[in-house]
């Protein structure tokens, strides 16, 4: 039978919906584009913002539409929040929410005997960590390994806490196999992967973040670390002194939300624009030419021209390396949804204007500090003898080469920028 699959969101549901792609192909089935004719269609779904749903519900039609007779496996953050609006779509047969992802193909199994329409969305709130396990990844260059699952921070705008549920984090022994078997299975880089992946360990509380990453710089053919996301809060000093080792790559991204105190807050984060400045440059400290990206949520709530302008301000001071720009999105069930003085979505719209401008020139300036410098990069890709790959500070960087040189890290000497890219020559 053909499987074929679809993934919104994180990395988090990245690596999950490769996991389930992998104990398909164990049990003998094909793996198939969306794009193609499938038996079984598998649509991993996003949550975080109303967009993401409507996209979720826009891509579960779609895979009907286009396969009338397949069986459609609905997962994930969406399917969790609102199993009701899943089950009322034509044509699903599976459901589940962010538990049971391991057995999907059972689940599958269990439809083509029966023809029962199945809904196993369970409660969340209290859950174990579901293993999983990797020993390959569909980009045969960087693996990921998801770590940790769960947010217990309750930001006032955020779903995310109500969609996946408590902290709880995967066991260390676990993790490190993992690694050993994906960095002896030829992967360069490993991105540890979590949906509040500074926390990991704070469930047990005597093995964290730092440990884990010490841990992990002493496999000796693993070349690169990288974590998909860092709360600020969490880079103690513990974590600052694991920052100094040259495996732990060159980028970290690092979640602001706002640059307005008052904004902050509101969105019931965890610090003040001073506490995170003075972060920002005790990291510096550490690795001077570090990218540094971020998250930033603009027409929240109450916030005023004068606020917008504080966070603007606020940006331009870090100098950030890159933002990814979000629109508030009023989510049921969260604190910000009942706020007063909701902000337009005209004004919304452009304030995210405003701020990708902004991104883009601190992008350009960031890429500007490394002419006539040396890159390491990764290389992921080539065609017509251009070779295509990522830095450890994540610039996407490209040079003459050759097909041999896909999956080795090759020093170039960056000599213009096109944006977004950076050429240079091999050295």
């Amino acid at each position: 039978m053909r499987v074929s699959f679809y993934t919104l969101g994180c990395k988090v549901n990245l690596y999950e919906t490769e996991v389930v792609m992998n104990n398909f192909k164990k049990n003998g089935y094909t793996i198939v584009s969306f794009d193609e004719i499938s038996d079984v269609i598998v649509i991993n779904t996003c949550t975080v913002t109303n967009m993401s749903d409507r996209k979720s519900r826009n891509i579960i039609r779609q895979a009907i539409k286009n396969n009338p007779n397949c069986i459609v496996v609905v997962m994930g953050c969406y399917s969790q929040i609102k199993q009701d609006e899943v089950k009322n779509i034509p044509g699903v047969d599976i459901i589940i929410g962010n538990t049971n992802k391991s057995k999907i193909v059972d689940l599958v199994e269990e439809y083509i005997k029966n023809k029962n329409t199945i809904n196993l969305v369970e409660d969340i709130k209290k859950i174990d960590f579901e293993d999983m396990y990797l020993d390959s990844f569909e980009t045969k260059i960087r693996a990921f390994i998801k770590i940790q699952d769960g947010c217990n921070n309750y930001c006032s705008y955020c779903i995310i806490p109500y969609a996946r549920g408590d902290i709880r984090s995967k066991e260390k022994n676990k993790v490190l196999d993992e690694a050993n078997t994906l960095v002896n299975n030829g992967y360069k880089e490993i991105v540890l992967a979590g949906i509040h992946t500074g926390h990991y360990g704070k469930d047990n509380y005597n093995y964290d973040i730092s440990d884990l990453l010490n841990d992990l710089c002493n496999i000796d053919k693993l070349k690169r670390i990288r974590i998909s996301s860092i709360e600020i809060t969490e880079l103690d000093d513990k974590f600052m002194k694991v920052l100094t080792n040259n495996k732990i790559v060159n980028h970290l991204h690092i979640p602001l939300q706002s640059g307005c105190n008052k904004t902050l807050r509101e969105m019931n984060r965890k610090y003040d624009t001073n506490y995170f400045y003075n972060k920002i440059n005790e990291i510096r400290n550490i690795k001077p030419d570090i990218s540094i990206t971020t998250d930033v949520i603009v027409g929240f709530p109450n916030e005023t021209e004068e606020d917008f302008n504080e966070t603007y301000n606020f940006i331009k001071k870090v100098s950030f390396s890159k933002l990814h720009v979000f629109p508030f999105s009023k989510r049921d069930g969260t604190k910000a949804a009942i706020m007063s003085n909701q902000i337009s979505e005209e004004v919304k719209k452009d304030r995210v204007k405003k701020l990708l401008e902004l991104s883009k020139e601190l992008e350009i300036d960031y890429m500007n500090s490394f002419i006539d410098k040396k890159l390491e990069v990764l290389i992921e890709g080539y065609k017509d003898n251009i070779i295509e790959g990522h830095s450890t500070n994540y610039l996407l960087v490209r040079a003459n080469g050759n097909k041999e040189d896909i999956n080795s890290v090759v020093n170039i000497k960056i000599n213009k920028i096109v944006y977004p890219n950076l050429y240079g020559n091999k050295i």
